[in-house]
């Protein structure tokens, strides 16, 4: 069981940065960039997400019903950039030259420098115009090495970093 002073501590104060979210699916994994990340509550730790309906990021979470959620460290403009872009292959090509581990509780990957990251269990699905909002229970909060760097945040169609 995840503390409040634990999410607090290590994930409530990156909840603006840019993530990526990481699934595993099957034999394969996937993932995406979102911008549509926070933290929702500190005592249970909830987080929410908010993706396209549509997209089969959406369709993946609902079926699998937990994910990862990367906040993404200022050096990893480039990791944001290649999770964003359409017809992007499997996450773990992407990851290939990355340190990453698999998360204990959900599978998913999760990137050893991120700045933040956390394992989740969706507690609620809420659809709301063209998107899906999660709202995800942290059940693990895996031990990243990047927080020193700041998070990365996107402002006026750009990735920056704060600071």
């Amino acid at each position: 069981m995840i503390t409040s002073a634990e999410f607090t501590e290590t994930l409530a104060r990156f909840a603006t940065g840019v993530t990526v979210v990481t699934i595993a699916e099957g034999r394969d994994d996937i993932g995406s960039t979102i911008n549509a990340f926070a933290s929702i509550s500190a005592d249970p730790p909830i987080v929410m997400v908010s993706v396209t309906s549509t997209s089969y990021l959406a369709e993946v979470i609902d079926r699998q019903g937990r994910f990862a959620v990367n906040v993404l460290s200022a050096r990893q403009k480039a990791i944001a950039g290649r999770f964003a872009a359409a017809g992007r292959p499997s996450a773990r090509l992407l990851l290939a030259s990355e340190p990453h581990h698999r998360g204990e509780r959900t599978g998913a990957l999760v990137l050893s420098a991120a700045a933040a990251a956390c394992e989740c269990e969706v507690a609620q699905r809420i659809v709301a115009g063209d998107h899906t909002v999660y709202l995800a229970s942290v059940v693990a909060l895996p031990r990243v090495t990047g927080e020193a760097d700041g998070p990365l945040v996107r402002y006026g169609r750009r990735y920056r970093t704060l600071g």
